[in-house]
């Protein structure tokens, strides 16, 4: 489990490998990740787009940006949490994630929260010790 506090908003990742949804002899592996956002501050605030950064264990990045998350923009009331689970296929054993989520409060104020680095392992992953 991954967790970052930005302006009292608690971002948690709990990411899995899916061993069911990967192919290994074909370069495809497969994650998911449930992601619980919590309003833990005063005000209410709504999560209006995200921005992740992928990154396969070659280093190979890619950026994704979008509105929402899974389709809705949520409105997080001073201690509601909202949770969501998507996925994120690599061409590599391993990788990483990083993003950032782009809110408004109730005030107009837009801020930017931050979203844990979270790894992506699985068991046909190479393992090295530096």
């Amino acid at each position: 489990m991954y967790s970052a506090t930005t302006r009292h908003i608690k971002v948690t990742v709990r990411p899995r490998f899916l061993a069911e949804e990967s192919r290994p002899a074909d370069g495809r592996y497969f994650w998911a990740y449930t992601v619980e956002i919590a309003n833990m501050g005063p005000e209410t605030v709504q999560l209006r787009s995200r921005a992740w950064e992928i990154t396969d264990e070659n280093g190979r990045r890619e950026e994704v940006m979008g509105a929402g998350v899974v389709g809705e923009q949520p409105v997080l009331e001073p201690g509601e949490r909202f949770e969501y689970t998507s996925g994120c296929p690599l061409g590599t054993p391993s990788g990483l994630m990083v993003g950032t989520y782009f809110m408004v409060a109730d005030s107009g104020e837009t801020f930017e929260v931050a979203i844990p680095a979270f790894s992506l392992d699985s068991p046909y992953a190479k393992r090295s010790v530096n």
